[in-house]
């Protein structure tokens, strides 16, 4: 079990955005459980909130940025890089400006402040999204491709190839979360030096330097490109002497742009707002790339949440009770005995199997030419298997009958044809008293929930 996580007490930092190059402070605030990462705009009116979701991403060019209504955060990428790296669930970051600041251009300073502030753990469990199967996609617009794997804790790889003589195929690997504050958040943000001037006409970089980006120079400029450079920059000069990187200071790893490129990763997948049980594999990614992605594990997660009591059916493993006992102990026959066996039961909840057949008496007069098995026959199949629950609490079980007192917010999903097998799971929503059982009950086929519905039921002993 792994628990939320916050941080012990506020911490905060100062310095240039790279777009806009505004000066902003960023003040981290511990928030409770269940809070999940938001910003805040102090130096707007109201100081208005926006939370860390992928539904609210604005525009990925160059850096990630969200918006609601009129109020934007540019560039967030890094910061929860930072904060996702370090496993924290829980966070109020306070900003007094439209852009998270640049810094040196990876995700250390912003790890630092917040190993400063120390990590502390709460009184709840955390949430994950699990890679059950694997699949892939590739983005239509950019060709970066992603594949998504089956693990048991959050793998990253990361390759890239720009073709380039001074950057040639890269990769980068994370194998564990916990490797991230060493490994991956020191790694700078990369630029090539053909980008900049049309990166400064685009209005982009305005806060950029060469202390807060890794640029790597292709071909050597004529004098004129440094000189409009330069000047773009409000620099005295810039000084290009040699291929290769420009900065004076060294690489920090042999291949820091792939380390930079799974850094951006990581922030991009945060916005699905769940920490992640799998191995991601992405090609090429950029942050246009991973938005979509983290688009698709959202919703794959969506899916998961709502068949999180799916329960797990191995035809292979023999029954707790099957159709001969059953009969036993409910007062169904065919064409009514609606379950076949019994393959979970525990003080609380009961799951029993239904296996859907072409022969079932009803299908001669229900939908002829299109058989649907009856939606109110689903609701008896959830009913009888409620029953065993309820029976298994007294003696003499085959002496009870159970009967309905009360069916509540029934909903119907998919439809059930034959050949499904039907998983009838029903768990208590209150002790049993009195006779009295009520249950919530839900049905699947595969992954699909095709109905659920509360049922009430008294059972009472069948007289002699």
């Amino acid at each position: 079990m792994e628990m939320q996580q916050t941080i012990k007490s506020p911490a905060s930092l100062k310095g240039r955005g790279l777009h806009t190059g505004k000066e902003v402070q960023v003040v981290f605030h511990p928030a409770p459980v269940n809070h999940g990462i938001y910003f805040r705009r102090i130096d707007i009116e109201g100081q208005p909130e926006l939370i860390a979701d992928v539904t609210l991403v604005a525009t990925t060019e160059r850096s990630t940025t969200l918006k609601q209504g009129n109020v934007a955060i540019h560039t967030i990428e890094h910061v929860l890089s930072a904060v996702h790296g370090l496993s924290i669930d829980n966070l109020l970051i306070e900003l007094d400006g439209p852009e998270l600041p640049i810094m040196d251009g990876s995700a250390q300073p912003f790890v630092e402040v917040l190993q400063q502030a120390g990590i502390e753990t709460q009184e709840e469990e955390r949430e994950y999204f699990f890679i059950e199967e694997p699949f892939s996609w590739k983005d239509p617009d950019t060709g970066a491709e992603y594949v998504a794997l089956p693990a048991d804790s959050y793998e990253l790889t990361v390759l890239i190839d720009y073709r380039s003589e001074v950057l040639g195929p890269q990769f980068a690997v994370l194998e564990d979360i916990s490797q991230y504050a060493e490994e991956i958040a020191p790694a700078r943000t990369f630029v090539f030096l053909h980008e900049l001037e049309a990166l400064f006409d685009a209005g982009l970089i305005r806060g950029g330097d060469l202390d807060n980006a890794v640029v790597l120079v292709e071909q050597l400029p004529e004098p004129n490109y440094l000189e409009a450079l330069a000047q773009k920059m409000g620099k005295p000069q810039v000084a290009v002497t040699r291929q290769g990187v420009l900065n004076l200071s060294p690489l920090r790893f042999p291949n820091e742009p792939a380390r930079h490129k799974l850094l951006d990763l990581v922030g991009d997948l945060a916005l699905m707002g769940r920490f992640i049980k799998g191995r991601i594999v992405a090609t090429r990614p950029g942050h246009t790339s991973n938005v979509a992605f983290a688009k698709m594990l959202k919703q794959r997660y969506i899916e998961q949440r709502k068949l999180r009591g799916r329960p797990k059916y191995d035809p292979n493993q023999p029954p707790l009770h099957d159709s001969v006992e059953l009969m036993q102990m409910l007062p169904h026959r065919f064409p009514m005995l609606l379950v076949d066996k019994i393959i979970e039961l525990s003080d609380n909840h009961v799951v029993g199997v239904k296996n859907v057949t072409f022969n079932e008496a009803f299908f001669q007069g229900h939908f002829p030419g299109n058989p649907v098995f009856p939606g109110v026959l689903q609701i008896e199949a959830l009913a009888q298997t409620g029953g065993i629950l309820a029976l298994s609490k007294v003696g003499d079980p085959g002496k009870w009958d159970t009967y309905f007192l009360k069916i509540d917010k029934v909903k119907f999903k998919h439809k059930v044809v034959p050949g499904d097998t039907l998983l009838l799971k029903l768990e208590l929503l209150a002790p049993i008293r009195r006779g009295i059982v009520r249950m919530f009950g839900t049905a699947y086929v595969g992954n699909k929930l095709v109905s659920e519905g509360e049922l009430t039921a008294q059972i009472v002993k069948r007289e002699d």
